[in-house]
């Protein structure tokens, strides 16, 4: 694989700033933007899309949050602009590595083709087939999806990938990450030979290097600034500290507390974790949500939708969950335990600093964790090689991050604005492998079924013993299960006389 590297940090203050116009975006799609208040490109739009356009393969390499979805979106819209196809296949494909994610790219390419005719679905696990199905006959230009449902609905023959013209790998670093590459490697061998394809993604490990290979024809590899992770200090301003395990929940309490906080992600490893820690600040008084993979569909996009929406202000998340979440007003990012390595730290603190913005990402870490941060801090270059051990009462803590020194670890009763996750109703999405939830959006319970049924011989069930009898009861009177009478019994003698009791031997 031959590939050209083009990279830019370069600084446009004072000079003529370029426009979508400028780099060959017809004016339908320009106009669309312009409508948003999308008007100057990001340097990796800058980059990529003079070579997009002209059908060239590329690999993208930018920080999280600094506009790939339009370099290479636009793109994909204009080519189905400019050469209409069957109605019933997609002309262009997009691969993304969760259902957030694919939510986002869906909506940016929606907002970019509101002038133009182009049709775009999206389709992921979680939802009912159905209507995606139906979308799909309806006729689609753009298809953005999980590789799991992409696959699937190819298997039913809904969905025919033989007219791809242009296919996008977003996030390519997650998807090998989360074991997606076989599901890939099925999606593209689907595809026809000569197309356009493009890999975007905000790390370049080996991986996707030896993927490009194998998959990209003389592509030109993109770079744009601060694509290695660490954040221009004018964007995101990190701190690092080492803190108690029992102490954290209080620190994270008053850091909530900061002068000029808005959004705050706050990132946990697992998912019980990530639950116990909204739970946690709910119970102080702070809106918070939480986004796991436990989670139905509907209850994650009702958490996102209610942060963005504002009705929470602090969004508690695992990695795998929070990719895909472009919220541009994230001012604090917060890794309550230590990321597993630099590309995780690099995605985590990519969800604030977006569009140009300043943000604040905070790391906690505990003392078990220290080796494994030295060893992120070493391979980002950064300068916190001996975290200062820090306190909830601690006052460098306070100073750094602009807590009111009076901040408890309870929001106080006149601070509490927000309405809350409760405010944002639950959407009904013909939810597939969950239980039924009721309008609230808690899970029915389903009815119990009784463990002390009785194998019978002829049709006669056999009697409880008296301890499983007394059982029952029990649970009848704490509302489980509802009590049967105890049966007495009738044995014959050996004499042929019944008993009501034990038969005596």
């Amino acid at each position: 694989m031959e590939a050209w590297t083009l990279t830019t940090t370069e600084n446009t203050t004072g000079k003529e700033q370029t426009t979508f116009r400028d780099l060959g975006v017809i004016d339908d799609i320009a106009d669309a933007l312009e409508a948003e208040g999308i008007v100057t490109p990001f340097p990796i739009q800058s980059l990529a899309l003079p070579l997009a356009l002209t059908g060239t393969d590329i690999i993208g390499q930018a920080r999280t949050g600094t506009g790939k979805t339009f370099a290479f979106g636009l793109p994909l819209l204009q080519r189905v602009h400019a050469r209409p196809g069957s109605a019933k296949r997609p002309r262009a494909l997009v691969i993304v590595p969760t259902r957030e994610l694919a939510i986002q790219v869906a909506a940016d390419l929606t907002t970019a083709s509101k002038r133009t005719d182009a049709r775009i679905v999206t389709v992921y696990g979680g939802r009912a087939y159905e209507p995606q199905i139906t979308a799909l006959r309806d006729g689609v230009d753009v298809v953005v999806g999980t590789p799991g449902r992409l696959l699937d609905l190819e298997k039913q023959r809904h969905l025919d990938l033989s007219d791809v013209a242009a296919l996008v790998l977003d996030e390519a670093d997650k998807m090998l990450d989360l074991g997606f590459l076989p599901d890939i490697e099925r999606i593209l061998a689907k595809t026809p030979e000569q197309r356009q394809t493009m890999l975007f993604s905000a790390t370049m490990p080996s991986e996707i290097v030896a993927l490009s290979r194998r998959y990209l024809r003389r592509p030109t590899h993109v770079r744009a600034e601060d694509d290695t992770g660490q954040s221009d200090s004018e964007q995101v301003t990190q701190h690092v500290f080492r803190t108690h395990p029992l102490d954290k929940l209080e620190m994270l309490a008053r850091l909530l507390q900061a002068r000029d906080r808005g959004l705050t992600m706050v990132f946990c490893q697992t998912k019980r974790v990530c639950d116990q820690v909204s739970t946690a600040l709910r119970g102080r008084g702070f809106a918070a949500a939480a986004v796991h993979g436990d989670l139905g569909q509907s209850q994650r996009e009702r958490a996102l939708r209610a942060f963005r929406n504002g009705k929470v202000d602090v969004l508690v998340a695992t990695d795998v969950a929070a990719r895909g979440i472009d919220v541009d007003d994230v001012t604090h990012v917060v890794n309550y335990e230590c990321p597993e390595d630099e590309k995780t730290y690099t995605h985590r603190i990519g969800r604030t600093g977006r569009a140009g913005r300043s943000g604040t990402a905070v790391t906690f870490i505990d003392w078990q964790e220290v080796a494994r941060w030295k060893l992120i801090n070493k391979a980002l270059g950064l300068p916190f090689t001996n975290p200062e051990e820090t306190y909830s009462t601690s006052a460098h803590f306070f100073e750094a991050l602009g807590i009111p020194s009076d901040a408890k670890g309870v929001l106080a009763q006149e601070q509490r604005e927000r309405a809350g996750l409760e405010a944002e109703e639950v959407e009904d999405i013909g939810e597939t492998g969950r239980a039924s939830r009721d309008r609230g959006g808690r899970e029915r319970p389903r009815q119990r079924r009784s463990r002390n049924r009785r194998r019978t011989r002829r049709g006669v069930p056999t009697a409880p013993s008296t301890t499983e009898a007394a059982g029952e009861q029990t649970a009848a009177a704490e509302g489980d299960a509802p009590a049967r009478p105890r049966r007495r019994t009738r044995r014959r003698s050996r004499g042929g006389a019944g008993t009501g009791g034990e038969q005596k031997n």
